[in-house]
């Protein structure tokens, strides 16, 4: 049976390209390659050609994510998939394709609006090692679990569930929220051993409420909470540990205002459901108005 592996890699619309070079170096540590295409650069987070491609344009958003399968034949019958579902795609061309560097993709969107690429055969470039853009001690959490998690906008909840169960997720309600218009319960969902890889249900003024990165090292997650704290980059959340993946995280913006979420020691999935109403510790708000405003 077809179905996704990993979050494999992201596409952003932004507006300010040099904010976000010396953000994803400088702050996240992440390296940077320059593209031969005007206004494009991508970020490297290991062997990967790039697991972040972003361009210069007005929405300030996520641009599309990208959902990999093993290979042609799981995308030929995840094409299938999607049709008996009734759901509309298009295959990429060899340019598109190219562009992304991946041998193979189509192209559709989940209930929500969310640009959603489905992909095979990434570009990986083994006789490159990473050249993270400040000193770091262990890089990223990345491998067979993908390149994080999103948080990301949905309307109808359920239909989203829907959606990624088609692709091959699974998951479950794992918080009751307490927020100002009443208890949110997000639905968080995985494909492999990171506990989530996509979640929604909390309301977001964006496609994309935030961005999860998972530090090898717990020095490299210090690091770059010291680097932010000493920029004066807004904290919207500060340092927790989560209750369900057991990450300890803290919340900060980005140059396109929607959050960034970097933690360490998030544990694997599991396959039983439970739920909770708060965390295990912190994740105070300190900046209200960035899309968490909710008791953890």
């Amino acid at each position: 049976m077809a179905k996704v592996t990993e979050l494999g890699y992201m596409g952003l619309s932004i507006s300010d390209a040099d904010a976000w070079k010396s953000y994803a170096t400088s702050c996240l540590g992440m390296e940077l390659l320059e593209s031969e295409v005007a206004d494009t650069f991508y970020l490297r987070m290991d062997y990967w050609h790039h697991r972040i491609e972003l361009r210069v344009g007005s929405e300030d958003d996520l641009a599309y994510l990208g959902w990999r399968v093993a290979g042609a034949a799981e995308l030929s019958a995840m094409a299938v998939k999607l049709s008996e579902a009734g759901i509309a795609y298009k295959v990429g061309s060899s340019a598109e394709a190219k562009e992304r560097r991946v041998l193979g993709l189509i192209k559709t969107r989940d209930p929500a609006g969310v640009p959603t690429e489905i992909f095979y055969g990434p570009q990986v470039d083994g006789h490159l090692p990473l050249y993270p853009g400040r000193r770091m001690h262990s890089g990223f959490v990345t491998d067979d679990m993908g390149m994080g998690h999103a948080l990301v906008a949905s309307d109808d909840p359920i239909a989203s569930y829907k959606f990624y169960e088609l692709l091959g997720l699974s998951g479950s309600i794992e918080y009751h929220l307490k927020t100002p218009d009443g208890v949110a319960k997000p639905i968080f969902m995985h494909c492999n051993n990171r506990q989530h890889s996509i979640a929604f249900g909390v309301p977001s003024q964006k496609l994309l409420n935030h961005f999860m990165i998972e530090y090898r090292s717990l020095d490299d997650l210090g690091m770059a909470h010291d680097i932010i704290r000493t920029k004066k980059i807004d904290v919207a959340l500060n340092l927790g540990k989560h209750a369900n993946d057991q990450a300890l995280t803290f919340y900060s913006a980005t140059p396109s205002g929607w959050l960034m979420e970097l933690g360490w020691g998030g544990v694997v999935a599991s396959s039983q459901q439970q739920y909770h109403e708060n965390d295990v510790f912190g994740h105070q708000i300190e900046v209200s108005g960035m899309g968490l405003d909710v008791e953890l």
